[in-house]
Formats: structure tokens, sequence, C-alpha cells
């Protein structure tokens, strides 16, 4: 969340320079909303200081100064109620405006302003037409959208044998490599989150239909930034505590309904799936640095199962709410012939610090300042199985699994069982 000083100073900048991101944020509302609220409370001290210089004149008051207080008394209180009012609407429009995109952000519309950055790997060229992992998964036996339907609808996949190893397997891949050579500390966290948490990291209120809701009015996690990133929620950080940084492998759920129609066949986009995901605290000074050391540790993962990709840095009409700038990787599919997202590493600079109350003290006894999180998927479990399966497949319909993936697979290669 932005300040409500930086909101009234910087308003209409935003919406000049920015109203792809801006427009449709009510952003113009908080202003109106602002000046009326502002007027009331200006009212309400004039109100008061009129009440607190009758009430200091000594000795029996005047009837007309018994009815001016009594009128001031009723006056005071509507204006009071006025205020509250004024101040929920005001709090409401505020958590529905996204964070300011950093100055080196690509200015655009959309997707398509967004600015590729570097890539890795060359797409392999095959000497025969690649498969999708729709038809691969199916044939080998170690996917099954049907039954995955059938049991809980679309965007669910069953996985078996060989399948559910692979997804294993990655898992620990990942979580080795961020954990044991990256410094994540580990963490395994509820799956179900409170409404404060996901306050906390942006997903509530303005995207309440993307989640599931339980009837206990817990949250099933879209992602594990919401907890990973509430760990430290209303807690003042110690001098030394920072940099923290955390790693989590966790199922995520979304509901997906700004998704509608977008990705139907395939694993690309699930209502239940599986990542590793790491977050970092820092200090402001720190995060830009940190944005790109964690992009890195999400590219590792990519680099070392040798699986092409590039980096793209979102423009302003593709950012996500509570990023101030972001990162995507992109692997390449070749039964797709294209990039797709595998991975989105931000800096959400001290937007979600806010929200979520998390401070630190820079020395004993100082004023407490908000940190800066970060956050990033390292990786999503099922596309990066989705890219194994597409990039490493063979002509007669096998799987050669990657030299780095083989200690934690335990075979070579997948082939009909």
């Amino acid at each position: 969340m932005l300040s409500r000083e930086f909101l009234r100073e910087n308003a209409a900048t935003l919406l000049a320079e920015m109203p792809e991101r801006y427009a449709e944020s009510g952003i113009e509302r908080f202003v109106e909303l602002d000046l009326r609220r502002r007027d009331d409370v200006t009212r309400l001290e004039e109100k008061r200081r009129r009440r607190n210089e009758l009430t200091a004149v000594r000795g029996k008051p005047a009837p007309e100064v018994v009815l001016e207080m009594k009128a001031l008394k009723e006056e005071i209180r509507a204006l009071e109620e006025e205020t509250e009012r004024a101040d929920a609407l005001l709090l409401e429009v505020e958590t529905g405006i996204p964070n300011v995109p950093q100055a080196t952000v690509p200015r655009g519309k959309d997707e398509s302003a967004n600015r590729e950055e570097r890539r890795s790997g060359e797409p392999r060229k095959f000497d025969f037409e690649p498969a999708s992992h729709w038809d691969l998964g199916p044939a080998l036996g170690i996917l099954d959208f049907e039954r995955g339907a059938k049991l809980a609808g679309a965007r669910f996949t069953v996985l078996k044998g060989a399948g559910a190893r692979l997804s294993r397997a990655l898992a620990s891949f990942m979580l080795d490599l961020q954990v044991g050579e990256h410094g994540y500390e580990e963490v395994n966290p509820p799956l179900l989150n409170n409404a404060a948490s996901l306050f906390g990291t942006g997903q509530l209120p303005k995207f309440e239909s993307d989640l599931f809701r339980t009837r206990e009015s817990l949250y099933l996690v879209p992602t594990a930034e919401v907890p990973l990133t509430n760990l430290h929620r209303d807690e003042i950080l110690e001098p030394g505590t920072l940099p923290l940084r955390y790693a989590a492998y966790t199922p995520c759920f979304r509901a997906e309904a700004g998704a509608a129609g977008r990705d139907t066949r395939g694993m690309i986009r699930q209502h239940q799936f599986e990542k590793v995901e790491i977050v970092m605290l820092t200090v402001p000074e720190d995060s830009d640095a940190a944005l790109e050391t964690l992009t890195g540790h999400a590219e590792e993962v990519l680099r070392r199962l040798e699986l092409p990709y590039r980096v793209v840095t979102l423009s302003t009409g593709d950012l996500g709410f509570s990023s101030a700038k972001s990162h995507d990787l992109e692997v390449w599919l070749p039964g797709q012939n294209a990039y797709r997202e595998i991975s989105s590493c931000s800096n959400c600079e001290s937007f979600q610090a806010r929200r979520a109350n998390i401070r630190f003290r820079r020395a004993a006894g100082q004023k407490p300042e908000f940190v800066h999180t970060l956050n990033g998927s390292g990786l999503a479990i099922g596309r990066t199985l989705v890219a194994v399966l597409e990039n490493y497949q063979r002509a007669d319909g096998s799987i050669e699994i990657p030299k780095a993936l083989r200690p934690h697979f335990g075979a070579d290669e997948i082939r009909r069982g």
C-alpha cells in the first residue's frame, strides 16, 4: 500500500504519466474522498475549538451559550461519524491502488511493451515434429487429464507413476539448490491463511475472486509468497536481522477467474499446482540488487536443467499489483513453439510491508522503518515438468531426464511402462 501522503502529492502525476496502470485504479476517487475528508476534519476541529472556548468561560453560561453548546454537541457527533465513514471509504480505495513502477520499468499498455533482457541456451533443433506435453504425457501414461477432470473438473491433472516421481524429483532438486547453495531457510507453512495474510501481500481485497475460500473464512494459498512474507507481519525486526531469505515448496490454489478461456489444454494454467517459492526481506537500499540476485537464483534452476529461456522486464501495463519491478523467466516450449512464463521475480519495495506492518531498526533505539519485500518462483513445478517433457522428448515418445535431475529421479529416461 502506498502512503496517504505520497498519494496526495503524486496522484495527478501517476494518472497522467501511467494511465495504463492507474486509469481504473480508483486514484481519482481517492483524491475526491481525501479532499472531502480533510474538509470534514477541518470543520470538526473548528467545532471542537469553539466548544472548548465556551466551556472555558467561568460562571453560569447564558441561555444562548447553553443552546450553542447543545447544537455544537450534535454537530460534533455528526461530523465525527462522517469522518469515520470517510476514513473507511478512503482506506477501501487506497487498498486498491497498485504500487508505483520504478523508473527503469518499460512503459506500455500490456505485455507487448515488455523488454527482453537476455537469453540463455539455444532451442533444440529436432529432426522430427516435437509434440506438446498434452500428447506426450498421456501416451506415456504419466499425465491423465480426463481423470483429473472426473475427480475435480477442468484445470486439474492426475500425475501417475514416473510423472508423479518427476514432479517430486523437481521439487527436491529445486529445494536442495535454493536452500543448500543459495542460503534460503526452508519453511513448511500452513496452506490455509487468514484474510490479514492475504491483505498483507496484496491479494485481498482486490483479487478475492481469484482465491479459494473455506467456510471458516480461511483461504487456500495462491502462492507460498503469502505465508513466507507474512511470517513477520506486525513485527519490528531487530538490528542485524536483515536480510532474510525463505524458501517453501507448497501446493498452490488459484480460481483463475480472470483467465477464462486461456490455456485450457495441458498443465500451463491449473487450479492446483506446486511451486518452490523464494522470498527475501531486505533494507530498502539493498532491494534493487536483491532482485537481480533472486532472479539469478531462479535462473540457475533452468541453467542446470539445460532448458533454453529468456528474461523479460514487465511493462507498466503488465506489472503485478504489488510489484515495483518484475523480471519474468520464460522457458522455451518446442511443442508450442513459444517461450512461456515459468517464474516471475518481483521487488515490491515497501508496498507489502506497509500492508503487513513489517518494520526494522537500523540500530537499537532508532525509529522503525518498513522493510522491502521480494519474491519469485524458483520454480513452478508443473511448468518445469512440461518444459522437461517437451525439450527432452525423443522421436519414439520417450523422455530423456536432464543430467542434473537424475540423482533425484533415479533413472535417466521415461518410457511407457
